[in-house]
C-alpha cells in the first residue's frame, strides 16, 4: 500500500510481469521447439568453418577490446567520431584499408574483402557468389551510454569481417564473392541506413546481416515499423483571465491529442505502440498558449497496419484542432521513418547452427512475447534484400531490458564479452555459408520474394 503521506515520490514497477513473462517464454520454449538449423551438410565446408571459429580465437583479444573501447567512450549519433576512427585503425593494422565518411556521412566507413575459387559448383563453373555485406552499429545513448549493447553488436560485425579476412589469407579460395563491412550511425536519434541506402549503400549487394545485443540468444523476434510525427498547434493568444474568449488554445488541441491518442490505443494490436510527448505546452499559465508541440512516435509489426495507424493519429489531430479552432501541423522529416524488420528464414537457420556450435541455443521465433519488440532501421534494409537481424545474449540476467544502465554495465561485462566473440563467428558463418552454397543462395532469395520481394522503402509513405 502506497503512503498517503509522502507522494513526492513514484512507486516503483512490481516485477510480477517480468517474472511472468520469463517464466511463460520457458513454457512456449518447450513447445514451439528449438530454432531451426542448417544441416551439416549445408553452407560452407565443415573445416573451413573450424578454420574460421580459430582466426575467431586468434583475433578474440583484439574483438574483446573493441568493444571496450567503444564501450569506454559512448558517443551519440552522428558523432561517433572516436569509434569510426578505432574501427579504421584497426583494419588497418590487419592490412584493409577502409574508406571513411562514405555516402557524405562522415562517421560512416566501408570496407571489401573478396577472394577466388569455391567448393561451391557453381561458383567453380565461372557464377559469382555475389556480395554479402556485414552491417555494424556503434552509437551510444545520451545519459546511459552504451545501453543498447551497440559496442557489442560493432565487435561482432568488425571481428566478423576481420575474420572473414584471415580465412581468405590463410585458405586461398574460401571466399568465392565480396564481403562488404558496412558502419552505419546514429540508429538510436536518426534512421541513418534509409539514408545510406537511398545514397547507394545497398548497390550490388545481395544480402545484409547484423545483430543485436539483449537478455536472450533468439533468431527471429519482432521489430516493429515507426513512424515520427512532429505536430504544432497554433491558436490565439489571449490573457487567460481577463479575455479568455478571445483566445484559441493550443495546449488544449495538445491536451485532446494526447487523450484521442490514448483512446485509440485500445482499438490496436497488442504489441503495436503509439509514444507522445509534448515539447513546447506554451510559456506562462496567464497567457492562452498560441503555440505548442508534439513529438510522436507511431509503432506496428505490419507494413499496412503502420500506414493505417499512423492516418488515425493524423485524423485525431485534425479531430482535436478542430474541436479548438486551432491550426495544426503535421510533418515528418524524409529519412526520419522505419519499416518492419524482415527476417530471412533460410539465413537464420544459418545463423542458428553457427550458435549451437558456440554452445548457445537461441530461441524460436514465437517463443518471446512479440509485446516486447522494440524498433531499427534496419528494417528499410530487410525491405530491400535478404537480411537478417538475430539477438545476441550480453547478460545471464533475463529481467535486463534495453536502454538500461544495467544493459550499459552487461554490455561491458565479461558475457558481453562472449556475445562478442560469438556474434563475430556468427556473422562470419553466415557469410561464408552464403558464399559457399548456391542452394542456400537460392533458398535465400526464394524466402525473400516469397515474403514480399524488394518494396520501394523511400516511397511507400507517398503511395
Amino acid at each position: 500500500m502506497r503512503d498517503l503521506n509522502d507522494l513526492t515520490r513514484p512507486t516503483v514497477p512490481s516485477g510480477a510481469i517480468q517474472e511472468r513473462m520469463i517464466a511463460e517464454t520457458e513454457e512456449r520454449r518447450g513447445v514451439v521447439g528449438p530454432a531451426p538449423a542448417l544441416p551439416d551438410d549445408a553452407g560452407a565446408p565443415a573445416a573451413l568453418r573450424t578454420a574460421l571459429g580459430e582466426a575467431v580465437a586468434e583475433l578474440a583479444p583484439q574483438i574483446v577490446d573493441l568493444s571496450h573501447d567503444i564501450h569506454d567512450h559512448p558517443e551519440t549519433g552522428y558523432e561517433e567520431h572516436h569509434a569510426v576512427a578505432t574501427v579504421a585503425a584497426l583494419l588497418r593494422r590487419h592490412g584493409i584499408e577502409p574508406e571513411v565518411g562514405v555516402y557524405g556521412m562522415d562517421t560512416a566507413l566501408r570496407a571489401e574483402i573478396s577472394g577466388a575459387g569455391s567448393t561451391d559448383a557453381a561458383a567453380d563453373s565461372g557464377e559469382s557468389a555475389g556480395t554479402i555485406a556485414i552491417l555494424a552499429e556503434y552509437d551510444a545513448l545520451p545519459g546511459i551510454g552504451h545501453g543498447c549493447g551497440h559496442n557489442v553488436m560493432c565487435a561482432n560485425s568488425v571481428g566478423a569481417f576481420l575474420a572473414l579476412a584471415a580465412l581468405a589469407r590463410s585458405h586461398p579460395g574460401a571466399l568465392p564473392g565480396r564481403v562488404v563491412l558496412q558502419t552505419t550511425p546514429a540508429e538510436e536519434n536518426s534512421t541513418a541506413k534509409e539514408i545510406l541506402a537511398v545514397r547507394g549503400m545497398l548497390d550490388g549487394v545481395d544480402a545484409a546481416i547484423q545483430t543485436h545485443s539483449y537478455a536472450h540468444d533468439v533468431t527471429h523476434q519482432t521489430w516493429l515499423g515507426v513512424r515520427r510525427l512532429r505536430v504544432i498547434f497554433h491558436g490565439v493568444p489571449a490573457h487567460a483571465a481577463s479575455q479568455p474568449f478571445m483566445g484559441r488554445n493550443a495546449l488544449d488541441a495538445a491536451t485532446l491529442a494526447l487523450t484521442g491518442i490514448g483512446l485509440l490505443r485500445q482499438q490496436m494490436l497488442p504489441m503495436d505502440r503509439l509514444h507522445a510527448i509534448i515539447t513546447d505546452g506554451g510559456q506562462v499559465p496567464n497567457i492562452i498558449p498560441e503555440r505548442t508541440e508534439l513529438s510522436i512516435m507511431v509503432r506496428s509489426k505490419y507494413l499496412e497496419t503502420l500506414k493505417e495507424i499512423a492516418e488515425r493519429v493524423e485524423e485525431v489531430l485534425h479531430g482535436a484542432a478542430l474541436m479548438t479552432g486551432t491550426g495544426v501541423e503535421i510533418l515528418t522529416s524524409e529519412y526520419c521513418n522505419e519499416v518492419p524488420v524482415r527476417d530471412n528464414g533460410p539465413l537464420l537457420s544459418s545463423w542458428a547452427r553457427s550458435q549451437r556450435e558456440r554452445g548457445r541455443d537461441p530461441l524460436a521465433a514465437g517463443v518471446l512475447p512479440e509485446t516486447i519488440a522494440a524498433g531499427t532501421d534496419f528494417g528499410n534494409v530487410s525491405q530491400r534484400v535478404p537480411g537478417i537481424h538475430p539477438l545476441i545474449k550480453v547478460t545471464d540476467r533475463p529481467d535486463v531490458a534495453l536502454h538500461t544502465p544495467a544493459m550499459t554495465e552487461a554490455a561491458g561485462a565479461p558475457t558481453g564479452d562472449a556475445a562478442a566473440l560469438d556474434g563475430a563467428y556468427g556473422l562470419a558463418a553466415v557469410a561464408l555459408d552464403w558464399l559457399h552454397d548456391a542452394e542456400l543462395r537460392r533458398a535465400v532469395r526464394a524466402d525473400f520474394e516469397a515474403t514480399g520481394g524488394a518494396i520501394d522503402v523511400a516511397g511507400f509513405w507517398e503511395e
